[in-house]
């Protein structure tokens, strides 16, 4: 064991990235914004398609429809936005955060999709208040039950249930590492 103080140590310098990678991150970092983009304007058009078509006109209300395009923009701009970044993970890596294997991937995937059902789910209940609220005040509604309906999922010890690799590790669960 050694008796001198940590100030005395010297630090580690991490090296500075090249201009190719920072490219290759402004790059990425576009792709991923553009797909969760994409993606919320895609489910909004699909879930406004549903309501006004068949599917849903008897279930959602005329003062509910924001409710549902609340509920996706959520869910599509997540699934945009956690894709890509999923299938980066895929094959980007180093010593400190290992590429994601297939299965882990697959798991990362499903898991997404079962949230966006949640925020669906969660959307369609607040739709249902629009046969007592104005259109207006539905919409304030569902923008925070959607915006807040993922913090009940985020109190789960989803390490318990073996789900710890799908929604990765809480902050201190990791073994910490000593200097020697």
């Amino acid at each position: 064991m050694s008796a001198e103080s940590g100030a005395e140590r010297p630090e580690a310098r991490r090296p500075q990235r090249s201009f190719a990678a920072n490219v290759a991150f402004g790059a990425g970092m576009l792709l991923v914004l553009a797909t969760a983009t994409l993606g919320a304007f895609a489910a909004v058009a699909l879930l406004g398609g549903a309501v006004d078509a068949a599917p849903l006109s008897s279930i959602v209300p005329d003062d509910g429809n924001n409710a549902l395009v609340v509920g996706g923009i959520a869910s599509g701009g997540l699934t945009g936005l956690m894709l890509p970044v999923i299938l980066f993970g895929m094959v980007r890596g180093n010593e400190d955060t290992p590429r994601v294997g297939p299965g882990a991937a697959a798991r990362k995937v499903l898991a997404v999709l079962a949230f966006d059902v949640c925020l669906l789910v969660v959307a369609l209940l607040v739709a249902q208040l629009g046969w007592f609220l104005p259109a207006q005040l539905t919409t304030v509604v569902a923008v925070f039950a959607v915006g807040f309906s993922w913090m009940p999922l985020a109190m789960v010890p989803w390490e318990r249930f073996g789900l710890g690799d799908v929604f990765g590790r809480r902050r201190g669960s990791a073994p910490s590492r000593q200097a020697e």
